[in-house]
C-alpha cells in the first residue's frame, strides 16, 4: 500500500489536450514528487491513441514501482468511467486524480498528507492554476485568495461554501481512499466535464476538510465553452441541484450567480474572436441550455451579456461583449421610462435582444450614461462594410450608435472625418465622410479613402495606423464625437487590400492590409507580400537573427541592466550615503516634500508660503512623485529618487516634510530637518503598532534611524505629545509646540465666516461647481492597507446611494487616500465630485459643510472649523482590534459614531438635531486634539526653526541626533 495514489486518464472523451505529451508531463511530475510514496495509476481506454499508448509504457518500464498501468474494459469509454476504473484501481491511503496535462507542485503530495494526517481530514484541498491565455502564462482564479488565504481545517463544507459555490474542486484536491469508499463517490459516467459534479459531491458527504494555502496543481486547461456549453450547464445544473436538495437554496443561487461570472460572462467576452456562423451556433445553444432565470444580482452589463446569450441573439451578445470591455462605451442606444430608469435598446441591427419581445428590459440606469451629454460620451462605431471601391479606393461604412437622451436631432445637419492616425505617433491623415445621415437611434456614415495615395509611412516604427471618426453637428456650438471603429476579427479577414508607397521606398512594405486589433478596433498594417519586400523582410529578420547579431543584443541588454543598475534605487542610496553627503552645504537651502512628493500641500505649503510672505533668502526645492503638476510654477522643482533630487537633499541646509524622507537616506550633519508630521493619531502608529512590534531587529532598527534624523517635531496638543513623540521615541526638546502650519487657514476661515457669513464660498467652490444652495459634504476615509504601493480600494460608502437620496439638496466630495485610488461610479452632474488629485486638502476643508471620515486624522482638523462631523466607520471594532487605538472612538467622537449605511443617511437627514447634541463635544474634541492651534502656526514655526536665534538650537538639536544615532549603533 502506498502513501498517495495519482489516477490518470488517457484517451477520454474530455482529457487535457496535447495527447502523448500531456500525459508525460502529468506522470513525470508525479514521479518528481518528494513524497517517495506517491505512485501514478494510468487508466488506458481501449481507443486510446496509439501514441499514448506507446508513452504510458515508456514510463511504466521507466519506473515499474511507481508507475501501474490499468487497461479498461473496451465498454469503458468516457472520462468519468475511465475515472471510476482509478479509482477502483487505487491503493493508496489518499488517493487524487489528475486530468491529462495537469501538473503537480514538487512538494504537492507531501503537502496534502500531512494536512491529511495532522487534521485526520477525509478531504485535503489546495490551490491550482490554470493557463491564462494562448502563452501558456499560469494564472490562479482570483477567488482563491480569499478561500486559500490561510490553512484551515473544516467540520462542515458550509464553513467555506466557496468549495462549492465555484469550481474549487476540479483538481487541486485528494481524498482518504477509505472514506472515498465508504461513501461511494464516483464519478458520473454519462456526465462531460464530471469533475465539475464529483468535487462538491464528495465535499458534501465527508466529514472533515482540510484546506492547505500551497499550490498543488498547474497546468488545468480552461474549458472550450463555446464548444462544450451544453455539457458545463448540465454539469452546474447538477450541483446546483445537489445543494438544493441537502436543504442549501442560498448556496444555490450563489453557485447560480458564479457560473454567470465564471462561465457565461467569458464565453459573451470571446465573441468578438470567433466566426460570425459559430457565434450563431453558440448562441442557438445556449437558448437551449439556458432556461432558468438569469441571477438577477449581477452587475448590469453581466446581466444584459448573460440574458442576450440565453435569447440566443448572437449580435446581441456580440455587442453586449463590447460593452464588457469597454464599460465606459454606450454599445447600444438606451431607452428612459417614465421612471428616470434607463434600459438597453435595440440598434435595430439585432443588437438588443428584441428577439424576445417578451423578455423584461434591460436596466442599464446605474452605469451613468444619461448623466453625460453627448460630446463627452463614448459611443460605439460598429464598422459594417470593408471593401474596394469601383474607384480602387478603400470603403467603409459603419453605424455610430446614439444614446437616445442626447445627441444631434433628425434633420441636424451633421459633417464627419474619417481619420488615419499611426501608431504611437503624431502622424495623421484626414479623409472627408461622403455620407453621414441619421438613421432612427444611430448614425450612418459612409466614407472612401485614397490610403495608396495620400498614406506615406516612412515604413520603419509607423507600419500600424488606427482608424477613428469625428461626427458634428453643424453650428458654432454644435456637439462632436471621436469613436474609434470596432468590427469583430472575421469582419476584414484577407477581405481587401490597397498598394503601399512608404517613404523609405517599396523594400520597406508594399501593401496595405486592413485587420482587427485584440482590442476589436479596425487598423491598417503595413506588409510586405511582393517578392522584394519579402526577401529584404527575410534578409533583416536573418540579419537580426544569425550570431554575431545574437551576441551584439546580448551585449546591448547587458549594458542596459548596468544602466539599469545605475538608475535603481539600490545603487543610489549608498551612493548617495557614501559620496553626495560629503558635499558641502548650500547655504540657505530648504528641500520640501508632502505626503512623498504626491502634492503641493499640507503643513510644507504653508510654511513655504510663510517664508516667502516673510521675505527670508532661502531657496526652495520641491520635490514631486509622479508628476509636476500643480506645484508652484517658480518653485525649482526635482523628481523623487532622481539625481537631481538626491543632489538637492545632500546639499540641503534644511529638510522639511510631513511624513518622512526615504528611509536609506542618511541626513547629512550639517542638515535640519523639520518634521511636520500629517496628523494627530487615534489609529497606534511607530513602534506602538503591532505590524511594527512583530518586525525583526533589523527592521525596528531601520525605522529608529530614521526617526533619530528629526530635529524637530510639530505637535498640536499634548495628545500628540502622549502618542506620537512617545511611538516614536522623540525626546521632549525636539517637540515644537506651534500646532500645525496647515491648520492656519482652516482658523482663519472660521473667524471669517463668524464675522462675515459662510457665503461667499471660496474661489475653490466655483472651479468645483459646487452650488450655494446645496450643502457641501466631504467623504474622506483612511488609508486601510499596509506599506507599498498605491493599491484601488472599493469605498465602503454607495455614492450613488448618496446621489439618489440627497443630490437635490447635497453635493458629495469624494476624496481617497493618497496611497489608494477609488473608481466612483457616474452620478448626476453636480451631486458627487472626485477631488482625490486635488493637492491640499485644507482648502477643500475650508468649503466643506459636513464631513464624513472614518479613522482618519482628518477629523481632528475639521473641528478646528466647529462644523459636524459624522463618523461611518461599519469595521470598527475589527479595525480597532486589529490595528488598536489610543481611544474609545465612541466614547470622544466629535459627532454620531454609525456603523451602517443607513445609520449614516438618517444621522444626515437628522443633521440639526446631532448638531446641537454633540456640538459642546465637538469643542471638547478640538480643544483636546489641537490646544495648539492657535492660527500662526506657520509664523512661530518659521521664526523656531529659521528664524535669526534658530540656529543656535538646530545645532544643539543635530548634535543630539548624532549622540543618540551613535548610542543605537
Amino acid at each position: 500500500m502506498s502513501d498517495f495514489s495519482c489516477v490518470i486518464t488517457g484517451g477520454g472523451d474530455n482529457d487535457g489536450p496535447g495527447g502523448a505529451d500531456a500525459l508525460r508531463a502529468s506522470v513525470e511530475s508525479v514521479l518528481g514528487q518528494s513524497l517517495r510514496g506517491a505512485e501514478a495509476v494510468v487508466v488506458l481506454a481501449s481507443a486510446a491513441d496509439p501514441a499514448v499508448r506507446t508513452a504510458a509504457r515508456t514510463l511504466a518500464d521507466r519506473a515499474p514501482g511507481r508507475i501501474r498501468l490499468v487497461h479498461a474494459d473496451p465498454a469503458v469509454r468516457t472520462t468519468g468511467a475511465l475515472r471510476n476504473a482509478g479509482l477502483d484501481a487505487a491503493n493508496g491511503r489518499y488517493v487524487l486524480v489528475l486530468t491529462t496535462g495537469e501538473r503537480l507542485q514538487l512538494h504537492a503530495c507531501r503537502n496534502l498528507w500531512q494536512a491529511g494526517e495532522t487534521s485526520r481530514a477525509d478531504l485535503i484541498a489546495g490551490r491550482w492554476s490554470r493557463a491564462a491565455d494562448e502563452g501558456g502564462k499560469e494564472r490562479e482564479p482570483s477567488w482563491q485568495g480569499e478561500l486559500y488565504a490561510r490553512s484551515r481545517t473544516l467540520a462542515r463544507f458550509t464553513e467555506a461554501p466557496e468549495l462549492v459555490v465555484r469550481d474549487a474542486l476540479v483538481t487541486g484536491f485528494c481524498l482518504r481512499r477509505e472514506a472515498a469508499r465508504r461513501h461511494g463517490l464516483r464519478y458520473e459516467e454519462d456526465l462531460a466535464h464530471g469533475e465539475i459534479l464529483f468535487g462538491p459531491l464528495a465535499a458534501a458527504a465527508v466529514g472533515r476538510i482540510a484546506l492547505v494555502r500551497r499550490l498543488i496543481v498547474t497546468g488545468r486547461a480552461v474549458p472550450d465553452r463555446a464548444r462544450d456549453l451544453t455539457a458545463l450547464v448540465e454539469a452546474h445544473r447538477r450541483v446546483a441541484n445537489t445543494l438544493l436538495a441537502r436543504g442549501l437554496p442560498e448556496l444555490r443561487e450563489e453557485r447560480e450567480k458564479a457560473f454567470a461570472r465564471d462561465h457565461l460572462v467569458p464565453l459573451v467576452r470571446s465573441f468578438p474572436g470567433l466566426p460570425a456562423a459559430r457565434r450563431t451556433r453558440v448562441a442557438a445553444a445556449a437558448a437551449r441550455a439556458l432556461t432558468g432565470p438569469v441571477p438577477p444580482d449581477l452587475p448590469p452589463l453581466e446581466r444584459v451579456a448573460v440574458t442576450l446569450l440565453a435569447r440566443g441573439d448572437a449580435e446581441g451578445a456580440l455587442t453586449a461583449a463590447y460593452a464588457l470591455s469597454r464599460p465606459a462605451t454606450v454599445c447600444a442606444p438606451l431607452t428612459t421610462d417614465a421612471d428616470g430608469r434607463v434600459t438597453w435598446g435595440s440598434d435595430g441591427k439585432g443588437g438588443g435582444g428584441d428577439r424576445d419581445p417578451s423578455g423584461p428590459p434591460l436596466d442599464i440606469t446605474e452605469l451613468g450614461h444619461q448623466h453625460r451629454p453627448f460630446g463627452e460620451l463614448r459611443l460605439m462605431n460598429r464598422l459594417t462594410r470593408c471593401a474596394t471601391a469601383e474607384d480602387g479606393r478603400l470603403l467603409l461604412e459603419g453605424r455610430l450608435v446614439l444614446p437616445g437622451h442626447s445627441g444631434p436631432t433628425p434633420g441636424t445637419p451633421l459633417t464627419a472625418t474619417l481619420e488615419f492616425r499611426a501608431r504611437g505617433g503624431a502622424r495623421a491623415v484626414a479623409f472627408p465622410v461622403e455620407e453621414v445621415r441619421h438613421d432612427g437611434n444611430g448614425i450612418i456614415w459612409r466614407a472612401r479613402a485614397d490610403v495608396s495615395r495620400r498614406l506615406r509611412p516612412v515604413g520603419v516604427r509607423d507600419t500600424a495606423w488606427d482608424a477613428r471618426l469625428t461626427v458634428r453637428a453643424e453650428g458654432p456650438d454644435g456637439p462632436r464625437s471621436v469613436s474609434d471603429l470596432f468590427a469583430p476579427q472575421d469582419q476584414v479577414a484577407g477581405a481587401v487590400r490597397f498598394a503601399a508607397r512608404p517613404r523609405l521606398g517599396r523594400l520597406a512594405g508594399d501593401t496595405w492590409e486592413p485587420y482587427i486589433t485584440l482590442k476589436d478596433h479596425f487598423a491598417l498594417r503595413l506588409t510586405a507580400r511582393r517578392r522584394p519586400a519579402r526577401t529584404t523582410h527575410r534578409l533583416i529578420r536573418y540579419a537580426t537573427r544569425f550570431r554575431p547579431a545574437r551576441k551584439a543584443k546580448l551585449l546591448v541588454r547587458a549594458l542596459r541592466r548596468r544602466l539599469d543598475r545605475y538608475r535603481s534605487r539600490g545603487f543610489k542610496a549608498p551612493a548617495y550615503n557614501s559620496w553626495l553627503t560629503r558635499l558641502p552645504v548650500r547655504r540657505g537651502s530648504v528641500v520640501f516634500e508632502s505626503h512623498m512628493g504626491t502634492c503641493y500641500g499640507d503643513s510644507p505649503r504653508a510654511l513655504y508660503e510663510e517664508i516667502r510672505r516673510q521675505g527670508l533668502k532661502l531657496h526652495a526645492t520641491w520635490s514631486y512623485d509622479s508628476a509636476p503638476a500643480g506645484f508652484p510654477d517658480d518653485a525649482r522643482l526635482v523628481r523623487r529618487w532622481s539625481w537631481r533630487y538626491l543632489w538637492a537633499l545632500a546639499r540641503a541646509e534644511y529638510w522639511v516634510d510631513n511624513q518622512g524622507f526615504p528611509q536609506h537616506l542618511r541626513k547629512p550633519r550639517h542638515t535640519t530637518y523639520l518634521q511636520t508630521w500629517h496628523g494627530s493619531a487615534y489609529k497606534r502608529m511607530g513602534f506602538d503598532e503591532t505590524r511594527v512590534r512583530l518586525q525583526n531587529a533589523p527592521q525596528r532598527e531601520r525605522l529608529q534611524r530614521a526617526v533619530d534624523r528629526f530635529d524637530h517635531f510639530l505637535v498640536r496638543s499634548e495628545h500628540d505629545v502622549n502618542t506620537l513623540a512617545r511611538a516614536y521615541r522623540l525626546p521632549d526638546e525636539r517637540l515644537l509646540r506651534t500646532g500645525y502650519p496647515r491648520n492656519d487657514a482652516l482658523i482663519a476661515e472660521r473667524n471669517r465666516s463668524e464675522t462675515e457669513g459662510r457665503l461667499p464660498r471660496p474661489p475653490l467652490a466655483e472651479a468645483l461647481g459646487l452650488a450655494d444652495h446645496k450643502r457641501t459634504v466631504l467623504y474622506a476615509p483612511t488609508f486601510r492597507g499596509g506599506p507599498g504601493k498605491q493599491r484601488r480600494s472599493r469605498l465602503l460608502l454607495d455614492v450613488r446611494e448618496f446621489a439618489a437620496r440627497f443630490g437635490d439638496t447635497h453635493t458629495l466630495l469624494v476624496r481617497s487616500h493618497y496611497l489608494e485610488s477609488a473608481r466612483l461610479p457616474v452620478c448626476p452632474p453636480g451631486t458627487v465630485v472626485d477631488v482625490s488629485r486635488h493637492h491640499d486638502v485644507s482648502e477643500l476643508l475650508a468649503l466643506t459643510d459636513v464631513l464624513i471620515t472614518d479613522y482618519s486624522s482628518i477629523m481632528f482638523d475639521f473641528v478646528l472649523l466647529d462644523r459636524p462631523v459624522v463618523l461611518f466607520a461599519p469595521d470598527l471594532d475589527a479595525y480597532a482590534d486589529e490595528r488598536g487605538s489610543y481611544f474609545d472612538l465612541r466614547e470622544n467622537a466629535p459627532g454620531p459614531v454609525t456603523a451602517t449605511q443607513d445609520e449614516l443617511f438618517t444621522a444626515l437627514a437628522e443633521l440639526k438635531k446631532s448638531d446641537t447634541r454633540y456640538a459642546d463635544q465637538r469643542r471638547e474634541f478640538a480643544e483636546r486634539f489641537g490646544s495648539y492651534d492657535r492660527g500662526d502656526a506657520a509664523q512661530r514655526t518659521v521664526e523656531a526653526v529659521f528664524g535669526p536665534g534658530a540656529s543656535r538650537a538646530s545645532r544643539g538639536s543635530r548634535h543630539t541626533t548624532d549622540h543618540d544615532r551613535g548610542a543605537g549603533r
